[in-house]
């Protein structure tokens, strides 16, 4: 899975419509933004669908890491 893009963020908590990169199906989560979230949870969500794990790191937070929000 990957995001394809952010419906809300709140501070690091966001909400998300992600996309399978295999079979395009798209659904909504919650999501953190931080490195770990972005390079190791994303990459590894399960398509519900085809039942395939995502390709590697797609994205990255938007608020570097160490800044206080």
């Amino acid at each position: 899975m990957r995001i394809d893009h952010k419906v809300s963020q709140s501070r690091r908590d966001f909400t998300a419509v992600y996309v399978c990169e295999h079979c395009g199906h798209t659904l909504e989560g919650n999501g953190y933004d931080d490195a770990y979230f972005h390079g190791t949870v994303i990459p590894e969500m399960v398509c519900p669908v085809c039942g395939r794990a995502g390709a590697g790191q797609s994205s990255w937070p938007n608020v570097p890491e160490g800044v206080v929000l």
